[in-house]
């Protein structure tokens, strides 16, 4: 290298380094989004597929530190060409500046990430030159290989080794030599389905871990890091992508040991994983996380945006039959818009659930699975996974202050009794059980006795009942459910049950029949239907999931009533 052609190139670099360093486009970390390690437990148990689509989103809303977030410079020289391009100083990862997991993930959903925020994945050669422009090199410390491996409380175990090593302290400035990277090679053009991996470097810089392909693409365990490549980069003063780069006759060596490379990305199209559903925006002052859970169970929690130190009313909905969390979360109608976007308007029942209960943070849980439908899903799947949902969800964003509602509308009440089979008793923390016109699975012989043992345990426990007469109810000119079949049938065997232990008053307000025990912790709200009209949705979207929450509290029917005009119309958005 002429020394002129040295010269210019101390002058560029440092006038490169006068310049803001690059950072990752991404959201400003939300002062509510989850830690590390609190992110890793909640989807330790999910499926691969459905954590990928966990750990995409929260890196994609900003949910991590500041080191993956910075770039750092590495340099490089062939014969008397010179180049630099920019690296994430840490491997990807999820969480705060003090409290961060390393998540491996497979190369599509890498790549996808990638596309997303302008960057690429490292070659073989660029993980050798990262290593040796590391300002912080940790020798690998590897785990004894085990079926656990891709399991993610060994992601958990590996990352406290590294935090270890680091002294308990997050890196400054570049690191590397903790994780192998996955890496694009031109292996790859004849081993569709891949992935490739490399590195591990040790401190005389000879990695531990060779090129190799031998891994599906589904192989995803502790070892694995993904470190992005801006794919914007200086080639001897001007501007390249690493693309261009990787393919040139010339300027491969810049990047690539292995020849120029014939396929610079993992080719997964455009959506590896399948489609994803559209998340719910947050309004003002909330928060909207999505979560997934094994087997096909979408969670999206609206809380928020500023948690207190209030306690928490921890809500949880289950959908009716074929709902979208979208439908029922509701949204001002356009032209063209499916009208199920105004049957229950959730969201904006929450709204004014919060303008109402002042003492109280209130966090609404919407539950969907992949069928649409609680009891098929319960007749394929059974009912041991429900409380394991309840739990994790309660654990990541009520904890030990919240108080549960466990509420469902029609066919989502199916969740809330599976969930009863699978306790001996109704929990103290569960405060309050709903049906919405959802009552349809009630046995006596299963469900009674646990109803009155948690009644009787506690004055805070409180039992409401919502129903219509369906018996009597016309679609398209014909009946539709038994006369004992229906929530109308079930509520009557409910109340004659229950009404042994507990004497019921009742008042009537026109056709609706209000019968009240145990001072009102007892509720059964009946619709006398003499139209014969089908009043499902109307019990909901007539205040009906403020009244849920509210009955028998100090905000029972104040600037509200249970059938009357929406009260939470001013609530309602356009998106």
């Amino acid at each position: 290298m002429s020394s002129l052609l040295v010269a210019t190139w101390m002058i560029l670099t440092a006038s490169a380094c006068l310049a803001p360093t690059p950072a990752l486009e991404l959201p400003t970390r939300s002062t509510s989004a989850m830690n590390g390690k609190a992110f890793a437990r909640l989807v330790s148990d999910l499926s691969l597929e459905e954590r990928e689509r966990s750990v995409e989103r929260e890196v994609l809303a900003g949910n991590v530190p500041n080191v993956f977030r910075k770039f750092a410079p590495v340099e490089v020289v062939i014969g008397e060409v010179w180049a630099t391009y920019w690296v994430t100083s840490e491997y990807l990862a999820i969480g705060s500046n003090l409290d961060y997991v390393i998540m491996p993930i497979s190369p599509c959903t890498a790549q996808h990430i990638a596309d997303k925020l302008g960057c690429a994945l490292p070659t073989k050669k660029m993980v050798d030159d990262i290593f040796g422009a590391a300002t912080t090199k940790l020798t690998p410390l590897p785990i004894p290989p085990s079926p656990e491996m891709t399991k993610v409380h060994v992601f958990l175990r590996h990352n406290d080794i590294v935090l270890e090593q680091r002294g308990g302290k997050p890196p400054s400035g570049l690191v590397a030599g903790h994780k192998k990277d996955v890496v694009v090679t031109n292996r790859l053009a004849d081993r569709r389905g891949k992935v490739a991996i490399y590195g591990w470097h040790q401190k005389s810089g000879r990695p531990i871990q060779p090129l190799y392909t031998g891994h599906t693409a589904a192989w995803v365990d502790y070892s694995h890091g993904i470190r992005l490549v801006r794919r914007e980069m200086m080639v001897g003063g001007e501007r390249k992508t690493t693309d261009q780069v990787l393919t040139d006759a010339t300027l491969f060596p810049l990047l690539s040991d292995e020849g120029r490379l014939v396929q610079t990305r993992y080719d997964c199209g455009e959506s590896p994983r399948g489609p994803e559903t559209p998340d719910l925006k947050a309004a003002p002052g909330e928060a909207v996380e999505t979560v997934r859970f094994k087997p096909g169970v979408r969670v999206v929690v609206n809380r928020p945006a500023k948690p207190s130190r209030k306690p928490i009313l921890l809500i949880f909905y289950a959908l009716p039959n074929g709902n979208t969390i979208e439908w029922t979360a509701g949204k001002t109608l356009k032209p063209g818009d499916d009208p199920h976007f105004d049957f229950q308007q959730i969201a904006a029942q929450t709204r004014f659930l919060r303008e109402a209960i002042v003492d109280r943070d209130v966090i609404v849980v919407y539950l969907e699975n992949d069928l649409k439908s609680w009891p098929a899903w319960r007749k394929k799947w059974g009912d041991a996974e429900i409380p394991k949902i309840i739990a994790k969800v309660r654990d990541q964003f009520g904890g030990p202050r919240s108080r549960i509602v466990l509420n469902g509308h029609s066919g989502g009440g199916s969740l809330i009794f599976g969930y009863l089979n699978q306790v001996d008793s109704i929990p103290d923390e569960v405060e309050r059980v709903v049906f919405l016109d959802s009552n349809y699975a009630y046995k006596t012989s299963r469900y009674l006795d646990k109803f009155v043992g948690w009644l009787k345990a506690s004055n805070r426990h409180s039992l409401h009942v919502f129903a219509y007469d369906d018996a009597v109810a016309l679609l398209n000119g014909k009946a539709f459910v038994s006369v004992e079949g229906g929530t109308w049938g079930r509520s009557r065997l409910m109340k004659t049950d229950l009404e042994r232990f507990f004497p019921f008053d009742e008042t009537r307000e026109g056709h609706l029949r209000k019968l009240r025990a145990s001072r009102g912790r007892l509720r059964f709200d009946l619709l006398e239907n003499p139209d014969r009209k089908v009043l499902h949705t109307v019990q909901v979207e007539r205040n009906g999931f403020i009244e849920s929450v509210l009955a028998g509290t100090n905000a029972e029917e104040l600037k509200y009533k249970y059938l009357g005009e929406r009260a939470y119309s001013k609530h309602v958005r356009s998106d």
